[in-house]
């Protein structure tokens, strides 16, 4: 008798209270976790019309035109993200052909600089070619060779 009264109101009320948490708590949270804006917009038209055919209330005009219009808004913001898609594509084609032109003026202002080799000039008056020196005799040297003169005339 002392454990059928422990079972009775010990543990049947607590196993009673831990489904009812896990149903009313953890599986609400859970559910709403996985709700939606877009899934509420779509559930409102479905609860229209279950109104609309339970007789017992009468619905106006009005609210049925909403639902329609809820129940088609799904239809709307696909053919709109549709034309956003094209618009975004063609934008992105044009940012990628002016980034290949961007690329290739790069490359063509690289490759000049490259042929003018700034980075390596001569210094002024730096000979180009090392000069020979001739070897004179001692006449040449006393009187001066034929080539001075002719030179020099």
């Amino acid at each position: 008798m002392k454990q059928w009264w422990r079972r009775w109101t010990y543990e049947v009320p607590l196993a009673i209270g831990d489904g009812l948490w896990e149903v009313l708590v953890v599986q609400l949270v859970a559910l709403l976790d996985r709700l939606t804006v877009r899934k509420v917009i779509a559930f409102i038209p479905v609860a229209v019309i279950v109104l609309a055919y339970y007789h017992r209330i009468p619905i106006p005009p009005e609210l049925m035109l909403i639902g329609d219009f809820l129940a088609y808004i799904d239809i709307f913001s696909a053919l709109f993200l549709l034309g956003v898609l094209s618009r975004v594509t063609t934008i992105l084609f044009v940012v990628g052909q002016a980034a290949a032109r961007v690329a290739l003026l790069v490359r063509t202002v690289v490759a000049h600089v490259q042929r003018l080799d700034v980075r390596h000039r001569r210094a002024c008056g730096a000979p180009t070619r090392p000069q020979r020196k001739l070897d004179r005799s001692e006449d040449d040297l006393a009187y001066g060779s034929v080539w001075d003169q002719v030179a020099i005339a």
